[in-house]
């Protein structure tokens, strides 16, 4: 029987709850109660409401300050309704925010252009100009003579590659760059939101005691 006593009913999904998951509608903010009041006119507002339909409610409040600012949502702000109105974590890890399916030109591109700026590359490249000017001055019948025709040749059409294969890179980078800062804008935004609801059921339980005379 003491058991039992311990439950409360959501006035909106008309469910069973344990005390946790529900508190009273009167610890609400009254612009939350005039949404509630939208599509339940008659709800009773000495009731209960359960945590779960709470977080839907405030997620349409969200909603409601997001489009004050613009009335086309954008992606990222309907995934950080979804996440407040499920209460799910909307921050990911850099591995799943860069995670991405490359081609074999985009692998190859990248650890070209990760060769390519390292002193691996330089001293690698010395040697070989070294050995080729060597080898060339020194033997009688040189096969590239100076001013090193072939030399220049092969050397232009390095370059000519290596241009465009770590501009793509690059590009890569940049991509990667901009999907961490829209997780980071997509963390940032549900924070101020949560930490703007959070304010005002302090302010509403800071009422409430007030009233009750126990602060």
């Amino acid at each position: 029987m003491s058991e039992r006593a311990t439950f409360k009913v959501c006035e909106i999904s008309g469910k069973q709850l344990k005390s946790n998951e529900a508190m009273p509608i009167s610890y609400i903010k009254e612009g939350l109660i005039e949404i509630i009041k939208k599509d339940h006119p008659t709800i009773n507002t000495n009731g209960f409401i359960a945590l779960k339909e709470l977080k839907k409610l405030e997620a349409i409040k969200a909603e409601k300050f997001l489009r004050s600012d613009n009335l086309t949502l954008s992606k990222s702000e309907k995934e950080i309704l979804t996440s407040i109105a499920d209460n799910n974590p909307i921050s990911k890890s850099p591995q799943e925010v860069e995670g991405e399916i490359l081609t074999f030109g985009e692998k190859m591109a990248d650890k070209i252009a990760l060769f390519g700026g390292s002193w691996k590359f330089i001293i690698t490249f010395m040697v070989f100009f070294g050995v080729w000017i060597s080898i060339n001055v020194i033997a009688y019948k040189s096969f590239d003579p100076y001013p090193f025709i072939l030399l220049n040749l092969i050397l232009s059409c390095i370059a000519a590659l290596q241009a465009p294969l770590i501009m793509m890179s690059q590009n890569r980078q940049e991509q990667k760059d901009r999907l961490r800062s829209e997780n980071d804008y997509k963390i940032n935004l549900k924070a101020e939101l949560e930490i703007q609801q959070l304010n005002e059921k302090v302010d509403v339980l800071i009422i409430k005691l007030s009233e009750q005379g126990k602060i």
